[in-house]
């Protein structure tokens, strides 16, 4: 059988029918090689007895313990019977639970002494630790053949504890493991021959077999070092090819022009730019001298001065005879920009108008909802080339949209793009354009060597001078119902001391369910649900915490909502009053998350704040404190002292620093989360690597990555390097790499 061959094998072939389609559906795993990359999550010493302390709950767990007790219970008027087996190790108590005819077979093998495997879903029953009829393997029996094999397979051994379904038990899976290993031999290795002896790694099969069937720790650790290196190597060399690629496209250098709209711009600003802005700014211009386009990736914490940074790059493409485009996520956003941009420019940004300056530039918007007067003006604009800069929703995207000579993207908040929709808006140059993608989500460098590799970085990191400190409360409002009447007193006084304060709540609250007259009972359903476990009641919604507002704590203020429902007129108008100081305190869903600018905004309440993950409770914190008073962000939850949810609110409370905040949000929710839906690509290719922890590997990949590509960028004397990225690349994968 050839090398690749025997990867490719359908496990349909060799592990049955029924075995290979639990696979297929429940653990994505088709081939062979699939089955080899499906990696022991942990191992167990044969004897050494689990700890039942630390068991997660709601997760299918696989534990190896000692039973202590089992009794026959009946119930029903001795109708049904159930079993109940207590578990036991040095840490804890697990109890299982048996019922109607399953009950005979674990009675008769699961008496008190015996040791066994169990695996089930871990579920909580008159508050106790329970697995409902788990499956198990006895490891200690002497008169059951399977139990005897079992323990001849695992004596003396590590026992691989495999991810697992409902559906399919480790040992199971540790079956078919066996059945497929001799496979391991055929492995085609990756790394080029220098690189794995100069770094002293096992071979591949050697690795693969050692991953599986450890006879000691230190195989396992080898193996680990290897396969976690393969994995950081292959995508590292797939986003250096992507670089390589891109520095190949020809594009039109934009170089500063003297006495131009960018000198003009920086002349009249009433402030000087800070030395990170200095640094980003000289980064930016330099790839947009180049003919070939810039990708860069801009973080910066929120109110950074990450907008500033990217107008004065879009008035140099515009210096050079260019035009710049701005996508933002929503029209919200668009509009704030355009709004913000048009006043830092002044008379700059009506060029062409009367009163407007003659180094100036129009500078239009297009979103989906503008009348069609305005959008054919705009149109026309771009096409003559008469505004240089247009700032948009996913509207720029559309085919009407021509443009007179495209030479910037700058996309806002990339995390909340397509890839499509960003490459649709590149096609529409005469050459790629360049692009800079911002993001005020701060991202750990592991991360952004990893999702956003195939792009430079840039990172503002210094807040500019004028911006206020943000003190923020966590507001445990289930405890101390006195704490949150305090809270809303303190937005009372922000407003008398002539400031503004924003409420966010997660819900909007007009769902069709809650309409009148449908939905009595379910209100009433879903208000017992929450007495008995406010986990279980819905988020706090815009319209009901606005209504309760003016008529009870904040009565006398004037209370208006924002939320992505309304129609984008009256959306603006509420924001155009709130940013006038006309309304005091704005209810809102998380629509001003981003670039949402009031510095006179100085309070922000924020409802079920659990409800919401910890880099979007940063993003949301920064729009307080924007201006010369101090800020105040109060953190309201119903969750418990104790919770993990309540850990993270005492975590964002604790630090300003978006950096800090990232890494305890990726150690929290692990990167699947982190990386995202768009990013699923990545996800499926690291099974060893965890990006968090991996810090080390995945920049030492990266250097060794861009040597290789840089002396054979078409991989011709490394075919094996070659093949396994063609596998890698092959399953819709390709799109993660163009995250940029």
């Amino acid at each position: 059988m050839d090398r690749v061959s025997s990867f490719d094998e359908p496990l349909l072939k060799l592990l049955g029918g029924a075995t290979a389609k639990v696979m297929a559906e429940h653990l994505d795993l088709h081939t062979v090689g699939d089955l080899l990359h499906h990696y022991p999550r942990r191992y167990e010493e044969r004897g050494k007895l689990t700890a039942l302390a630390d068991l997660p709950l709601d997760e299918h767990v696989t534990v190896v313990a000692q039973v202590a007790d089992a009794r026959i219970l009946m119930f029903n008027n001795g109708r049904g019977k159930r079993l109940e087996v207590t578990l036991t190790d040095g840490s804890g108590r697990l109890q299982l639970v048996f019922f109607g005819h399953g009950v005979h077979k674990p009675h008769k093998e699961l008496l008190p002494g015996r040791q066994a495997m169990f695996a089930g879903k871990v579920s909580v029953f008159n508050r106790k630790m329970q697995l409902a009829h788990p499956t198990y393997q006895l490891l200690d029996a002497s008169d059951a053949d399977e139990a005897t094999e079992a323990v001849d397979a695992f004596a003396g051994r590590l026992l691989p504890i495999y991810p697992a379904c409902k559906q399919l038990d480790s040992w199971r899976i540790a079956k078919a493991v066996d059945a497929v290993l001799p496979s391991a031999r055929d492995a085609v290795d990756p790394l080029p021959a220098s690189l794995r002896e100069g770094r002293g790694f096992t071979p591949l099969p050697e690795a693969l077999l050692k991953v599986h069937r450890p006879q000691t720790k230190a195989d396992v650790e080898d193996a680990r070092a290897r396969l976690k290196w393969d994995e950081a190597f292959v995508l590292q060399v797939a986003l250096a090819r992507r670089r390589y690629a891109d520095t190949q496209l020809p594009a039109v250098a934009r170089r500063p022009v003297a006495d131009g709209l960018l000198d003009a711009f920086d002349a009249k600003l009433p402030f000087t730019l800070t030395e990170g802005q200095e640094k980003v700014s000289k980064e930016i211009f330099d790839d947009l001298a180049t003919e070939h386009p810039m990708h860069r990736l801009l973080q910066g914490e929120v109110g950074s001065g990450k907008t500033m940074v990217a107008l004065r790059a879009m008035l140099t493409v515009v210096d050079a005879g260019g035009q710049a485009a701005m996508l933002a996520p929503t029209e919200v956003l668009a509009q704030q920009h355009h709004r913000s941009i048009t006043e830092m420019m002044g008379e700059l940004a009506e060029g062409g108008m009367l009163g407007g300056s003659d180094r100036g530039t129009k500078v239009v918007l297009l979103t989906g909802s503008m009348g069609m007067a305005a959008r054919r003006q705009a149109l026309l604009d771009l096409v003559t080339g008469e505004a240089g800069i247009v700032i948009g929703t996913h509207a720029l995207i559309e085919d009407k949209v021509r443009f007179h000579d495209l030479g910037l993207v700058v996309v806002d908040e990339q995390h909340r793009f397509g890839v499509e929709q960003r490459d649709a808006l590149r096609s529409k140059g005469k050459q790629p354009p360049h692009l800079l993608v911002m993001t005020a989500t701060p991202i750990p460098r592991t991360v952004a060597m990893t999702v956003f590799g195939d792009l430079e970085t840039s990172v503002l990191d210094q807040l500019p001078a004028g911006r206020s400190p943000i003190a923020s409360h966590v507001v445990p409002a289930k405890d101390k119902p006195h704490f949150l009447a305090r809270a809303w007193e303190r937005v009372r006084e922000e407003v008398e001391n002539g400031h503004q304060a924003y409420v966010v709540c997660p819900r909007i609250g007009d769902d069709a369910e809650e309409a009148e007259g449908k939905g009595g009972k379910k209100t009433k359903a879903r208000k017992q649900a929450a007495d008995e476990d406010p986990e279980k009641r819905p988020p706090l919604a815009v319209l009901e915490i606005a209504d309760e507002l003016r008529k009870g704590a904040l009565a006398g203020l004037s209370v208006e909502v924002l939320h992505g429902r309304m129609h984008p007129d009256d959306k603006d108008d509420v924001m155009r009053r709130f940013a006038a100081g006309d309304v005091d305190v704005l209810v809102a869903t998380t629509v001003i998350e981003v670039g949402v600018n009031v510095p006179n905004a100085t309070a922000m309440v924020i409802m079920d704040a659990d409800r919401f993950g910890v880099s979007q409770l940063h993003q949301l914190r920064g729009r307080v404190g924007r201006g010369s008073a101090p800020g105040l962000c109060l953190l309201v939850s119903e969750a418990h002292e104790a919770s993990p949810a309540r850990a993270r609110l005492s975590a964002v409370a604790a630090t300003l620093d978006g950096f800090e905040l990232s890494r305890i949000d990726l150690e929290q929710r692990r990167e699947g989360d982190v990386l995202g839906q768009a990013q699923s690509g990545v996800r499926s290719s690291l099974r060893m690597l965890t990006v968090i922890d991996d810090e080390e590997v995945i920049a030492a990949a990266r250097e060794e990555a861009v040597a290789v590509v840089a002396a054979d960028p078409e991989l011709e004397h490394l075919p094996e390097l070659r093949t396994v990225l063609a596998a890698l690349l092959d399953k819709d994968r390709e799109e993660y790499l163009d995250k940029g």
